[in-house]
């Protein structure tokens, strides 16, 4: 019978140090999933957010220099460059234009950019991406009891707004919110969600990377295609 790698079971897997099984926990997640509980804690390990040979102490000090402050040290950065990050709104209106000029909203009630000066070209295609980002947190698992709180909205946006801020080659394409939904629900820190998500997208950034004629997704389904061309002909 399966059986689900459940709280109890979970705790067993750790020795006295703090280290994990990792065979044992890949093995009892494969055979019959994760309690609904614990699903942060494994998928932490699960995505490499921490190696399973370290020890308690090392991933509480991982957790609070990393993860926490340099998370937050990200946020401050996006939030010098646009107030509404952090501010518990998300953004669903064009905030600049192309060529980097300032688009007023008409229900703001203060100022969106702190900076002085012309803006570079990373902060443009930045905050060309924001109301994109706002779009599609809004229309991202809305029958879910948890999106009913414009607060864990906010949360999604800021942790894509952020990704996007540090990943500046793929920035952001839609479908990252599918996938970021779910870490942030289960994820109680948002800084934990956000490097949850940051290592998902070292294994599925490809997908999204866009050239000047095909784009990650399409360029996999074309290798497929060769390839069960090769197998199977008369497929």
């Amino acid at each position: 019978p399966r059986r689900t790698l459940s709280p109890r079971r979970w705790k067993l897997l750790f020795n006295e140090e703090g280290c994990l099984d990792a065979a044992g926990m890949i093995m009892r997640v494969q055979r019959g999933g994760v309690h609904p509980n614990i699903k942060g804690e494994v998928w932490e390990y699960l995505l490499g957010c921490y190696d399973p040979k370290s020890t308690t102490e090392q991933r509480n000090q991982l957790r609070q220099q990393r993860s926490r402050l340099e998370y937050e040290k990200l946020k401050t950065k996006c939030r010098e460059m646009d107030t509404t990050v952090g501010s518990g709104r998300v953004i669903t209106m064009p905030v600049i234009t192309e060529d980097g000029q300032p688009i007023e909203d008409p229900n703001s009630t203060g100022e969106q950019q702190t900076n002085n000066g012309p803006l570079t070209k990373e902060v443009i295609q930045w905050k060309l991406l924001l109301h994109q980002i706002g779009l599609d947190v809004n229309r991202t698992d809305r029958t879910l009891v948890y999106y009913e709180s414009q607060e864990n909205l906010a949360r999604l946006w800021d942790i894509l707004t952020v990704y996007a801020w540090v990943d500046t080659d793929i920035g952001y394409c839609q479908g990252m919110s599918d996938l970021c939904s779910p870490i942030s629900i289960i994820l109680e820190h948002e800084a934990d969600a956000f490097w949850c998500f940051e290592r998902l997208m070292r294994r599925v950034r490809e997908n999204f990377k866009s050239t000047s004629t095909t784009i990650g997704v399409r360029s996999q389904l074309t290798t497929l295609s060769t390839i069960m061309k090769t197998v199977d002909p008369k497929l």
